[in-house]
């Protein structure tokens, strides 16, 4: 099959909408692959502050994307494992930090296109899930399906205490507002694939929608898009 007729469901929104966790739900459910375009910034974050580069450093971040070797692998029951040069990446892939240092990385252009090429090579049959910022804008125009999810910033930031307290981070509600509203602005005002819904794409609104509720209306509209007779693909969303 030619890459371009390998269908692509992508998930674009900003931090805490649930694109991240629904985007694994609903690769699992059709069998497809799966790319989470955020962990791709966040292990370029990892790098470049492994190696003691500045963010504001853009010719040795750029060296070191150029260089980036990661894969995701499935981690059952329910999870990704995000490998960087054959290392595991988990807690130190998920702090506010990197968060912050991934945001300030993916607003330099040059380093937005070298990874561009990266991200494209995960389009592989039967298919693929992307979720991230600009997945239905420029890394995949074409794309089968294109889902916008958002939710308000009080949401999000709530989201994502919960999430990190669980994980063991020492974290301020207050403090994650704060970020979330900065990474909004930074994600939305930069020159290179700034946050927007793309054409076509279809906008969910998930402050009051449980994960299972998103995945379930995905899935549905997927499936209206793909056709009933394409047998391969049928889902299930129970």
């Amino acid at each position: 099959m030619p890459v371009n007729d390998i269908p692509v469901l992508t998930l674009d929104g900003p931090s805490g909408s649930g694109k991240g966790t629904v985007g694994q739900l609903c690769a699992q459910r059709l069998g497809w692959h799966y790319l989470d375009s955020g962990a791709i910034y966040r292990a370029l974050a990892v790098s470049v502050a492994r190696r003691g580069i500045s963010a504001r450093d853009a010719d040795r971040s750029l060296e070191v994307a150029r260089a980036l070797r990661i894969d995701f692998r499935p981690s059952p029951p329910d999870g990704v494992e995000v490998v960087l040069d054959g290392q595991v990446l988990d807690a130190e892939l998920r702090t506010e930090e990197t968060g912050e240092l991934a945001s300030w990385l993916a607003a330099i252009p040059v380093i937005r296109g070298a990874l561009l090429e990266l991200q494209r090579r995960y389009r592989r049959e039967p298919g693929l899930v992307a979720d991230g910022r600009d997945m239905g804008t420029v890394v995949f125009p074409n794309a089968t399906l294109k889902i916008f999810l958002t939710a308000s910033a009080e949401v999000r930031a709530r989201r994502r205490y919960k999430q990190l307290k669980l994980k063991g981070f020492d974290v301020t509600l207050a403090h994650l507002f704060q970020s979330i509203q900065e990474r909004d602005i930074r994600d939305s005002e930069r020159n290179a694939s700034p946050l927007l819904p793309a054409a076509g794409a279809v906008a969910l609104d998930t402050s009051d929608l449980s994960i299972e509720e998103v995945t379930t209306r995905v899935l549905d509209l997927l499936q209206t898009k793909l056709g009933a007779e394409r047998g391969p693909t049928s889902v299930t969303t129970e």
